[in-house]
């Protein structure tokens, strides 16, 4: 098979800074080679050669925070979340949605909550090559108690829960729950511990009991599933890294003895910063009351992020892009708000992205950096994001490949 040789590239690789002059070759969707133009090995024929000369190859990026099937979500109050739209049209929205990521440079996708059991098969499709589409670990209904957050059918119309959430009560609820969700496709488990960040429930509200949470972790771990949950108030993040969660959403009230615990544990963060500040750029004193608590919270977070990233916590990118007013592909706006807002280094957001996604992932082995021997998902970008970070916030890659084939965009002439 032949092989296609990158070169004069400026490469990151997901652990250092630009180094210029390099050449990647790529064979059977793998790398087999990584180093300066002047070590690189010489074509042959059949091979294709593509001079990147002015531009940066970085790894595929990962977005671990991710809602397949939202689409303008909230702006139908009438409608029971997540049954908007039937599940076969919530399937074409996920296709759409995830193909979106994929354009945009993200070759893994974590889901994050979905309606109706269509992740698991949005994926075996672009496994199947049915569709296109990224590395994908589907999630399933967000897992909470009764009248919680996002419980909010009214009683009288005897739906046991909306399209979007599964109820469950007591310890053995959240084992039935956490099992069938597994069983419907589900890789990633969502729980909703906690109100704030953008539900109707005040921030400190808890909604699951210790041993539900318990219950719900134990079966997850116990199935091979990654299991995550909406956490804003200390006292519940403090719980659930105690109790094991793999990921904290959010974790608006992060503070020194919250980085402790994440360093300790290893568990992941999502802060997910991009939702309120847009709403708060978008409509300002107009959101009321909530406008002051939104800059309060970003403010905290804004200080506590570069201590965290300082004191070793995993941070990943990921938001809530299908939310009323906040659609998918606006991703790379991420990257300005961590960098000009929380003082996060290009580089060290972009190891958010890369290496630190491959490992939530569970594929820090053979994703998230450029080397030998790994697989080769791979990103074409005009220009250097680390000397401008519009390199990826502002524009989408030249070409994104996976699995060294090309994905989206078009790489340089051979």
């Amino acid at each position: 098979m032949s092989r296609l040789i990158l070169t004069h590239a400026t490469v990151l690789d997901g652990i250092h800074g630009p180094a210029a002059n390099h050449t990647i070759v790529v064979e059977d969707g793998r790398i087999t080679h990584v180093g300066h133009d002047a070590q690189a090995p010489r074509p042959v024929d059949g091979d294709r050669v593509v001079d990147l000369a002015g531009k940066t190859v970085m790894p595929g990026m990962f977005t671990c925070h991710f809602h397949a099937t939202y689409h303008e979500l909230g702006s139908r109050p009438n409608v029971p979340y997540g049954n908007e739209y039937p599940p076969a049209y919530q399937a074409l929205i996920a296709a759409k949605n995830l193909r979106t990521a994929l354009e945009h440079g993200y070759t893994g996708v974590v889901g994050a909550g979905a309606s109706n059991e269509v992740e698991g098969g949005v994926k075996r499709a672009i496994e199947d090559g049915l569709i296109p589409g990224p590395r994908f670990w589907p999630s399933g209904r967000e897992l909470s108690t009764t009248g919680h957050a996002n419980d909010g059918v009214p009683w009288h119309w005897g739906m046991p829960a909306p399209g979007a959430v599964r109820l469950c009560d007591g310890a053995d609820g959240f084992r039935l729950g956490v099992r069938e969700e597994i069983k419907r496709g589900a890789e990633v488990i969502k729980l909703f511990v906690t109100g704030g960040h953008g539900t109707t429930a005040p921030k400190n509200r808890i909604e699951m009991t210790r041993d539900e949470l318990a219950a719900a972790i134990e079966t997850a771990h116990a199935r091979g599933a990654l299991i995550r949950a909406h956490l804003v108030n200390k006292p519940a993040i403090m719980m659930a890294l105690e109790l094991g969660i793999d990921i904290v959403d959010h974790c608006d009230e992060m503070d020194d003895e919250i980085i402790a615990a994440l360093v300790e544990t290893g568990a992941f963060v999502v802060p997910s910063l991009h939702f309120p500040k847009h709403f708060l750029d978008m409509m300002g004193d107009g959101l009321g009351f909530a406008a002051d608590a939104i800059r309060a919270d970003l403010a905290h977070m804004y200080r506590e992020i570069p201590k965290a990233q300082a004191a070793g916590v995993n941070f990943v990118l990921g938001d809530d892009y299908g939310a009323v007013g906040f659609g998918h592909g606006l991703y790379g706006r991420e990257f300005r708000l961590y960098t000009e807002h929380a003082g996060i280094s290009p580089l060290e957001v972009i190891g958010w992205a890369t290496r630190n996604g491959a490992q939530l992932a569970r594929r820090g082995d053979d994703l998230g950096t450029i080397e030998a021997g790994r697989l080769a998902d791979l990103l074409v970008l005009d220009g250097d994001p680390i000397a401008d970070i519009g390199a990826l916030a502002d524009r989408p890659p030249l070409a994104v490949l996976k699995g060294g084939e090309l994905a989206a965009g078009a790489l340089p002439a051979v």
